[in-house]
């Protein structure tokens, strides 16, 4: 049975020295699995609920992101100390070496928390993940996020005027609540832009040799933000280099998660919520 909202229960773990009241969304039965979401926030999508069926999935929501606790973002000033701040919370979890994945800025999360705890995984699956400047292949994340909102689509989905697409973009139905939602996804975008701001790119390239767990990076071809290009040759690779792939055709990340059968690619963009 797939998880849908309703079947996902909050938990709130104390960290930072008991600063901060980190709430973490739960949902499944399985081994344990940890989700970083993307820079708007997280918003329990369709294939979450999918893990769910095979997993515990435990979805974190970044400081200052959950609804009634703004201020909790002030508590973190460096992104040095939020990946210090998932770490406790991993453990505050009780987890041991859980899968992760990490989509976008919450791939970037995750593939540092990787190389910085090299044991903290047992491995891992990025999903358009930012992270890493290149002059020849920017990422105009801050053209997004400063540009007018009717242009943010194009970034995130290869048809914007799909169906899914839609569906992801739309506001509550309640006209009151409108407000409320477009503040509190403003909010979420200023929290998280807070350690993505004007680059996103905070050395991880010196030290992806650390990773040391089987890495899958998946990109859509179609991604308007984040252009799946090789890096540059530099020698022999290291171990870490030999793991770090890109998603073969026919691949998904469930199937890396699971090592179970592969499922059919698609070409989707940069959000995985909209068909090509």
């Amino acid at each position: 049975m797939t998880a849908n909202a309703a079947d996902v229960r909050d938990e709130t773990v104390g960290v930072w020295d008991n600063r901060l009241r980190l709430h973490v969304k739960v949902a499944g039965d399985g081994p344990p699995l940890l989700y970083f979401h993307p820079l708007s926030g997280l918003a329990w999508q369709p294939f979450l609920g999918q893990l769910a069926r095979r997993h515990t999935v435990y979805a974190p929501e970044h400081p200052g992101t959950s609804p009634g606790d703004p201020q909790a973002i002030r508590d973190v000033q460096t992104f040095t100390e939020l990946l210090l701040v998932y770490e406790e919370v991993i453990r505050a979890l009780g987890l041991e070496r859980p899968a992760a994945v990490g989509q976008s800025f919450g791939g970037m999360v995750a593939a540092d928390l990787a190389a910085t705890f090299p044991q903290l995984f047992s491995r891992l699956v990025l999903l358009s993940p930012i992270g890493l400047w290149r002059d020849d292949a920017p990422i105009p994340l801050m053209e997004m996020v400063a540009g007018p909102p009717e242009e943010v689509p194009k970034y995130l989905f290869a048809h914007p005027e799909s169906e899914a697409a839609q569906a992801a973009l739309a506001l509550p139905a309640d006209p009151e609540q409108i407000p409320k939602a477009i503040a509190q996804s403003t909010w979420n975008i200023g929290c998280t832009t807070k350690f993505a701001w004007p680059i996103a790119d905070h050395g991880l390239g010196r030290r992806l040799h650390r990773i040391r767990v089987p890495t899958l990076i998946v990109w859509g071809r179609e991604d308007a933000l984040v252009q799946g290009v090789r890096p540059p040759h530099r020698g022999k690779p290291g171990r870490g280099d030999r793991r770090l792939r890109p998603c073969p055709p026919g691949r998904s990340a469930r199937t890396h998660v699971d090592r179970g059968r592969p499922v059919p690619g698609r070409r989707i963009s940069h959000s995985p919520y909209s068909p090509a």
